[in-house]
């Protein structure tokens, strides 16, 4: 199972980290906290002081077809907010 599937780079996920130190994860949605805060921690060398999960369900999508409307859902996924200590920061783009 591969717990960590991508960091979120949003506004809202960029805002939280600059003002409180906390870092967004899409994560496999059978992990649990105590998986995710291990895996972020052999991945990128850092001290965790919280990790806070919640279950996004997806969104409702409309398409039109020939035979009309087609309706369907986008998958849902778990998001991680995990919390460093004080000090700790992750760099995403020091890899590009």
């Amino acid at each position: 199972m591969d717990i960590l599937r991508k960091p979120v780079l949003s506004e809202k996920a960029n805002l939280l980290t600059e003002k409180l130190n906390r870092y967004t994860f899409k994560c496999d949605p059978r992990a649990n906290k105590l998986q995710i805060k291990s895996a972020i921690e052999a991945m990128y060398g850092v001290n965790i002081a919280s990790v806070n999960t919640m279950v996004v369900m997806g969104k409702t999508k409309t398409r039109s077809t020939k035979a009309g409307q087609s309706q369907g859902r986008a998958a849902k996924h778990k998001k991680a907010v995990i919390t460093l200590k004080q000090g700790e920061i992750i760099d995403f783009y020091s890899n590009i």
